[in-house]
């Protein structure tokens, strides 16, 4: 299920660093989704929303670095981590990566277990459920590795897709969810569902939310979609 798999992005145009970066990060769990150019990766960002991008500098066309400007450019991508690859080594290049708004930079040749350290560490910070962090909102706790939830102190019990949704929730709190971004996020773009079935499951959420008392803590944003808090 997508909420469960980290979905990264590669943007490499040299074919054998992208492969050697894609089985890596496949052995690690992540669901990868590849790029050779700037194009194809603004393309690709757009439709699989990933949670973190992996961006060489040098490519052909757009470059690494306006790649990064333009997601760090637009609300809906600006909080998605980006780790910018380059030969350069100079100080300089580094600074003007990170000031383009890159969260990490990683000079080449770079060790693989490093880099796989530094996007789970981009991770906690994006999707941090999915790293076996724990969750608190206001009294809600989720725990990602033992898959409980509690609300000032009493254990709820949650469906598979309601524990999803909730982490989904939980990661951002604040933020307004659409009904096809959770219909991506929770239950996979490659499964056909129907947008009332997420209303569905967010009516049983904030049921079981709610079973001890206190608030819905789940917001209906008209015409928008859902948000927690």
């Amino acid at each position: 299920m997508a909420s469960e798999q980290p979905n990264v992005l590669v943007v490499e145009d040299e074919p054998a660093q992208r492969e050697v970066l894609s089985y890596n990060l496949e052995a690690e769990g992540f669901l990868v989704h590849k790029a050779e150019t700037g194009d194809e990766a603004l393309l690709l960002i757009e439709e699989t929303q990933p949670d973190v991008i992996i961006l060489d500098w040098m490519l052909p066309g757009v470059s690494g670095i306006e790649i990064c400007r333009r997601i760090k450019m637009k609300p809906e991508t600006r909080a998605t981590p980006v780790i910018m690859l380059s030969a350069r080594s100079e100080e300089v290049d580094k600074v003007r990566g990170l000031e383009t708004g890159a969260d990490d930079y990683v000079v080449k040749p770079y060790s693989i277990i490093e880099l796989m350290a530094r996007v789970r560490s981009q991770l906690r910070r994006s999707r941090p459920a999915t790293v076996g962090e724990r969750l608190e909102f206001n009294g809600i706790i989720l725990d990602s590795e033992t898959h409980k939830v509690s609300r000032d102190g009493e254990e709820l019990k949650l469906g598979p897709t309601e524990f999803r949704l909730l982490s989904t929730f939980m990661e951002k709190p604040g933020r307004v969810w659409s009904r096809e971004q959770l219909l991506d996020r929770v239950w996979g773009r490659d499964i056909y569902v129907d947008t009332r079935t997420v209303d569905v499951h967010i009516g049983r959420l904030r049921k079981a939310l709610c079973r001890h008392g206190g608030n819905d803590p789940v917001r209906t944003v008209r015409g928008a979609g859902y948000a927690l808090g």
